[in-house]
Protein backbone atom coordinates (compact mmCIF):
# COMPACT_ATOMS: atom_id res chain seq x y z
CA UNK A 1 0.00 0.00 0.00
CA UNK A 2 2.83 2.35 0.90
CA UNK A 3 4.59 1.43 -2.33
CA UNK A 4 1.51 2.31 -4.39
CA UNK A 5 1.13 5.67 -2.68
CA UNK A 6 4.80 6.42 -3.21
CA UNK A 7 4.59 5.64 -6.92
CA UNK A 8 1.63 7.98 -7.33
CA UNK A 9 3.40 10.78 -5.52
CA UNK A 10 6.47 10.53 -7.77
CA UNK A 11 4.65 9.79 -11.04
CA UNK A 12 2.69 13.06 -11.05
CA UNK A 13 5.64 15.46 -10.93
CA UNK A 14 7.50 13.47 -13.58
CA UNK A 15 4.55 13.54 -15.96
CA UNK A 16 4.17 17.29 -15.33
CA UNK A 17 7.85 17.90 -16.08
CA UNK A 18 7.60 15.85 -19.28
CA UNK A 19 4.60 17.89 -20.42
CA UNK A 20 6.38 21.20 -19.74
CA UNK A 21 9.59 20.00 -21.43
CA UNK A 22 7.68 18.82 -24.50
CA UNK A 23 5.80 22.10 -24.72
CA UNK A 24 9.05 24.10 -24.50
CA UNK A 25 10.63 21.98 -27.25
CA UNK A 26 7.63 22.38 -29.53
CA UNK A 27 7.54 26.12 -28.91
CA UNK A 28 11.28 26.38 -29.63
CA UNK A 29 10.93 24.46 -32.91
CA UNK A 30 8.03 26.65 -33.99
CA UNK A 31 9.95 29.80 -33.10
CA UNK A 32 13.03 28.63 -34.99
CA UNK A 33 11.03 27.66 -38.07
CA UNK A 34 9.16 30.97 -38.05
CA UNK A 35 12.35 33.02 -37.68
CA UNK A 36 13.98 31.14 -40.55
CA UNK A 37 10.89 31.18 -42.73
CA UNK A 38 11.58 32.83 -46.04
CA UNK A 39 15.34 32.94 -45.37
CA UNK A 40 17.65 31.94 -48.18
CA UNK A 41 21.22 32.54 -49.31
CA UNK A 42 20.25 35.72 -51.17
CA UNK A 43 18.65 37.12 -48.01
CA UNK A 44 21.82 36.53 -45.99
CA UNK A 45 23.89 38.14 -48.73
CA UNK A 46 21.63 41.20 -48.75
CA UNK A 47 21.80 41.43 -44.95
CA UNK A 48 25.59 41.28 -45.15
CA UNK A 49 25.55 44.15 -47.65
CA UNK A 50 23.35 46.19 -45.31
CA UNK A 51 25.64 45.48 -42.35
CA UNK A 52 28.65 46.59 -44.40
CA UNK A 53 26.91 49.84 -45.37
CA UNK A 54 26.08 50.45 -41.68
CA UNK A 55 29.68 49.86 -40.65
CA UNK A 56 28.81 46.73 -38.66
CA UNK A 57 31.69 44.65 -40.02
CA UNK A 58 31.41 41.85 -37.45
CA UNK A 59 27.76 41.23 -38.39
CA UNK A 60 28.60 41.39 -42.09
CA UNK A 61 31.26 38.70 -41.71
CA UNK A 62 28.89 36.57 -39.64
CA UNK A 63 26.20 36.74 -42.34
CA UNK A 64 28.69 35.82 -45.06
CA UNK A 65 30.00 32.86 -43.07
CA UNK A 66 26.42 31.71 -42.45
CA UNK A 67 25.80 31.29 -46.19
CA UNK A 68 28.53 28.66 -46.46
CA UNK A 69 27.21 26.79 -43.40
CA UNK A 70 23.46 26.93 -44.07
CA UNK A 71 23.44 26.84 -47.88
CA UNK A 72 26.51 24.88 -49.03
CA UNK A 73 24.94 24.32 -52.46
CA UNK A 74 24.32 28.02 -53.16
CA UNK A 75 27.56 28.40 -55.09
CA UNK A 76 26.68 31.71 -56.71
CA UNK A 77 25.92 33.39 -53.38
CA UNK A 78 28.99 31.80 -51.78
CA UNK A 79 31.22 33.22 -54.53
CA UNK A 80 29.62 36.63 -54.18
CA UNK A 81 30.18 36.30 -50.44
CA UNK A 82 33.93 35.91 -51.02
CA UNK A 83 34.00 39.19 -52.93
CA UNK A 84 31.89 40.90 -50.29
CA UNK A 85 34.21 39.62 -47.56
CA UNK A 86 37.14 41.33 -49.29
CA UNK A 87 35.22 44.60 -49.25
CA UNK A 88 34.40 44.13 -45.57
CA UNK A 89 38.07 43.54 -44.70
CA UNK A 90 39.10 46.54 -46.78
CA UNK A 91 36.59 48.82 -45.02
CA UNK A 92 37.49 47.41 -41.61
CA UNK A 93 41.20 48.12 -42.08
CA UNK A 94 40.55 51.57 -43.51
CA UNK A 95 38.59 52.34 -40.35
CA UNK A 96 41.49 51.03 -38.24
CA UNK A 97 43.90 53.36 -39.99
CA UNK A 98 41.65 56.36 -39.38
CA UNK A 99 41.38 55.41 -35.70
CA UNK A 100 45.16 54.92 -35.35
CA UNK A 101 45.88 58.26 -37.04
CA UNK A 102 43.45 60.00 -34.69
CA UNK A 103 44.94 58.44 -31.56
CA UNK A 104 48.52 59.03 -32.75
CA UNK A 105 47.76 62.74 -33.20
CA UNK A 106 46.43 62.93 -29.64
CA UNK A 107 49.36 60.97 -28.21
CA UNK A 108 52.00 62.98 -30.06
CA UNK A 109 50.55 66.21 -28.66
CA UNK A 110 50.70 64.72 -25.18
CA UNK A 111 54.25 63.45 -25.81
CA UNK A 112 55.47 66.91 -26.83
CA UNK A 113 54.20 68.32 -23.55
CA UNK A 114 55.52 65.43 -21.46
CA UNK A 115 59.06 65.60 -22.88
CA UNK A 116 59.52 69.05 -21.32
CA UNK A 117 60.28 67.20 -18.07
CA UNK A 118 63.06 65.09 -19.64
CA UNK A 119 66.56 65.45 -21.00
CA UNK A 120 67.45 63.49 -24.12
CA UNK A 121 70.74 61.63 -23.76
CA UNK A 122 72.46 59.60 -26.47
CA UNK A 123 76.00 58.43 -27.05
CA UNK A 124 76.24 58.12 -30.86
CA UNK A 125 79.24 55.83 -30.54
CA UNK A 126 77.36 53.18 -28.57
CA UNK A 127 73.65 53.92 -28.86
CA UNK A 128 71.37 53.67 -31.88
CA UNK A 129 68.53 55.14 -29.83
CA UNK A 130 68.78 57.59 -26.97
CA UNK A 131 67.19 57.74 -23.53
CA UNK A 132 64.88 60.26 -21.89
CA UNK A 133 66.12 61.08 -18.37
CA UNK A 134 63.86 62.97 -15.93
CA UNK A 135 65.17 66.46 -15.21
CA UNK A 136 64.14 66.10 -11.59
CA UNK A 137 67.45 64.38 -10.81
CA UNK A 138 70.27 65.83 -12.95
CA UNK A 139 72.92 63.35 -14.11
CA UNK A 140 75.69 65.45 -12.56
CA UNK A 141 74.40 64.71 -9.05
CA UNK A 142 73.02 61.22 -9.59
CA UNK A 143 75.76 59.52 -7.54
CA UNK A 144 75.57 61.83 -4.57
CA UNK A 145 72.51 60.25 -2.98
CA UNK A 146 71.56 56.64 -2.37
CA UNK A 147 68.32 55.73 -4.05
CA UNK A 148 66.84 55.07 -7.45
CA UNK A 149 66.98 56.78 -10.82
CA UNK A 150 65.20 55.99 -14.07
CA UNK A 151 65.16 56.57 -17.80
CA UNK A 152 63.08 55.62 -20.84
CA UNK A 153 64.32 54.61 -24.27
CA UNK A 154 62.94 56.18 -27.45
CA UNK A 155 60.95 52.98 -28.03
CA UNK A 156 59.33 53.20 -24.60
CA UNK A 157 61.37 50.67 -22.61
CA UNK A 158 61.84 51.91 -19.05
CA UNK A 159 64.58 50.96 -16.63
CA UNK A 160 65.37 51.70 -12.99
CA UNK A 161 68.89 51.88 -11.59
CA UNK A 162 69.65 51.53 -7.91
CA UNK A 163 72.59 53.55 -6.64
CA UNK A 164 74.29 52.68 -3.34
CA UNK A 165 77.54 54.15 -2.08
CA UNK A 166 79.80 52.88 0.69
CA UNK A 167 80.32 49.37 2.00
CA UNK A 168 80.28 46.13 0.02
CA UNK A 169 76.67 45.05 0.07
CA UNK A 170 76.87 43.61 -3.46
CA UNK A 171 73.12 44.06 -3.83
CA UNK A 172 71.28 42.62 -6.83
CA UNK A 173 67.66 43.15 -5.72
CA UNK A 174 65.54 46.00 -4.47
CA UNK A 175 62.29 46.12 -2.54
CA UNK A 176 59.89 49.03 -2.13
CA UNK A 177 57.25 48.98 0.59
CA UNK A 178 54.67 51.17 2.31
CA UNK A 179 53.83 51.25 6.01
CA UNK A 180 50.71 49.10 5.54
CA UNK A 181 52.82 46.17 4.32
CA UNK A 182 52.23 46.55 0.58
CA UNK A 183 55.41 45.97 -1.40
CA UNK A 184 56.99 45.09 -4.71
CA UNK A 185 60.32 43.33 -5.10
CA UNK A 186 62.50 43.07 -8.16
CA UNK A 187 63.95 39.88 -9.49
CA UNK A 188 67.69 39.36 -8.85
CA UNK A 189 69.94 40.82 -11.54
CA UNK A 190 72.94 38.60 -12.23
CA UNK A 191 74.11 39.92 -15.61
CA UNK A 192 77.49 41.59 -15.15
CA UNK A 193 76.74 44.36 -17.65
CA UNK A 194 73.75 45.51 -15.61
CA UNK A 195 75.28 44.97 -12.18
CA UNK A 196 78.56 46.81 -11.64
CA UNK A 197 80.68 48.50 -9.01
CA UNK A 198 83.43 51.11 -9.05
CA UNK A 199 85.44 53.20 -6.63
CA UNK A 200 86.57 56.81 -6.47
CA UNK A 201 88.89 58.52 -4.03
CA UNK A 202 85.95 59.13 -1.70
CA UNK A 203 83.61 56.14 -1.97
CA UNK A 204 82.64 52.84 -3.52
CA UNK A 205 79.50 52.71 -5.65
CA UNK A 206 77.15 49.89 -6.59
CA UNK A 207 74.77 50.39 -9.52
CA UNK A 208 72.24 47.79 -10.65
CA UNK A 209 69.88 48.21 -13.61
CA UNK A 210 66.39 46.69 -13.50
CA UNK A 211 64.51 46.56 -16.79
CA UNK A 212 61.88 44.38 -18.43
CA UNK A 213 60.94 41.40 -16.28
CA UNK A 214 63.64 42.22 -13.72
CA UNK A 215 61.61 45.26 -12.63
CA UNK A 216 58.82 42.89 -11.52
CA UNK A 217 56.33 45.69 -10.85
CA UNK A 218 58.61 48.03 -8.86
CA UNK A 219 58.09 51.04 -11.16
CA UNK A 220 54.32 50.59 -11.23
CA UNK A 221 54.25 50.26 -7.42
CA UNK A 222 56.16 53.53 -6.98
CA UNK A 223 53.86 55.24 -9.48
CA UNK A 224 50.79 53.95 -7.64
CA UNK A 225 52.03 55.05 -4.20
CA UNK A 226 53.95 58.17 -5.28
CA UNK A 227 52.09 60.29 -2.71
CA UNK A 228 52.84 57.85 0.12
CA UNK A 229 56.08 57.38 2.11
CA UNK A 230 57.99 54.44 0.61
CA UNK A 231 60.87 52.48 2.08
CA UNK A 232 63.57 51.29 -0.32
CA UNK A 233 65.60 48.21 0.58
CA UNK A 234 68.85 47.16 -1.10
CA UNK A 235 69.15 43.37 -0.87
CA UNK A 236 72.48 41.57 -1.22
CA UNK A 237 74.83 40.04 1.33
CA UNK A 238 72.61 41.81 3.81
CA UNK A 239 69.75 44.32 3.58
CA UNK A 240 70.00 48.09 3.90
CA UNK A 241 66.86 50.23 3.94
CA UNK A 242 66.31 53.97 3.45
CA UNK A 243 63.31 56.23 2.79
CA UNK A 244 62.88 56.57 -0.97
CA UNK A 245 63.66 60.23 -1.80
CA UNK A 246 60.83 62.35 -3.16
CA UNK A 247 62.83 63.21 -6.28
CA UNK A 248 63.22 59.51 -7.04
CA UNK A 249 59.48 58.92 -6.66
CA UNK A 250 58.69 61.87 -8.92
CA UNK A 251 61.25 60.88 -11.55
CA UNK A 252 60.17 57.24 -11.66
CA UNK A 253 56.50 58.21 -11.83
CA UNK A 254 57.16 60.51 -14.78
CA UNK A 255 59.23 57.81 -16.45
CA UNK A 256 56.42 55.30 -15.97
CA UNK A 257 53.92 57.66 -17.61
CA UNK A 258 56.28 58.39 -20.51
CA UNK A 259 57.01 54.69 -21.01
CA UNK A 260 53.29 53.88 -21.11
CA UNK A 261 52.67 56.62 -23.67
CA UNK A 262 55.58 55.66 -25.92
CA UNK A 263 54.59 51.99 -25.85
CA UNK A 264 51.02 52.97 -26.81
CA UNK A 265 52.41 54.98 -29.72
CA UNK A 266 54.53 52.05 -30.88
CA UNK A 267 51.50 49.75 -30.68
CA UNK A 268 49.35 52.16 -32.71
CA UNK A 269 52.09 52.48 -35.33
CA UNK A 270 52.29 48.69 -35.55
CA UNK A 271 48.52 48.29 -35.90
CA UNK A 272 48.40 51.00 -38.58
CA UNK A 273 51.23 49.34 -40.50
CA UNK A 274 49.52 45.98 -40.33
CA UNK A 275 46.27 47.42 -41.68
CA UNK A 276 48.13 49.19 -44.49
CA UNK A 277 49.88 45.95 -45.43
CA UNK A 278 46.57 44.06 -45.55
CA UNK A 279 44.97 46.77 -47.70
CA UNK A 280 47.89 46.56 -50.13
CA UNK A 281 47.44 42.80 -50.25
CA UNK A 282 43.69 43.07 -50.92
CA UNK A 283 44.27 45.64 -53.65
CA UNK A 284 46.84 43.39 -55.31
CA UNK A 285 44.31 40.55 -55.26
CA UNK A 286 41.81 42.79 -57.06
CA UNK A 287 44.37 43.61 -59.78
CA UNK A 288 45.10 39.92 -60.28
Amino acid sequence: MKGTLSNKLYSRPLSGYCFVFTAVCVFGLLLFSCSGKGKNAKTYLAEAESALSAGNYSLAKLKIDSIKVLYPQSFDEINKGFGLMQRVRMAENQRNIVYCDSMLAVNYRLLTKMLNDFTYVRDPQYQEFGDYVPKVYPLSSSFHQNGLRSAVSEKGQMYIESVLSGGSLKHNRIKVATKDGSFAESLPVTTDGLNYRFSTLNATYEIVRFSGNDDNGVAKFIYTFKDTPITLSFIGNRTTSIPLPEKAKKGISRSFELSTLLLDIEKLKYEKGRSEALINYLESRKRD
